[in-house]
């Protein structure tokens, strides 16, 4: 199933894998736990709320 979604905790609640996107291109994808932990997508979608 994909779904596409901005609701970050909703996401890491449902989600096996995860891809994040910038602008349409990849920006890294893997687990809920790499995604929390991945410095990029912390300071882009997470303000360091996660993890």
């Amino acid at each position: 199933m994909l779904i596409i979604e901005h609701d970050m905790d909703l996401v890491f609640r449902v989600a096996e894998r995860i891809v994040v996107l910038v602008a349409g291109r990849i920006l890294t994808e893997g687990t809920p736990d790499e995604i929390a932990r991945d410095p990029q997508v912390r300071a882009l979608y997470l303000g360091g709320a996660h993890g």
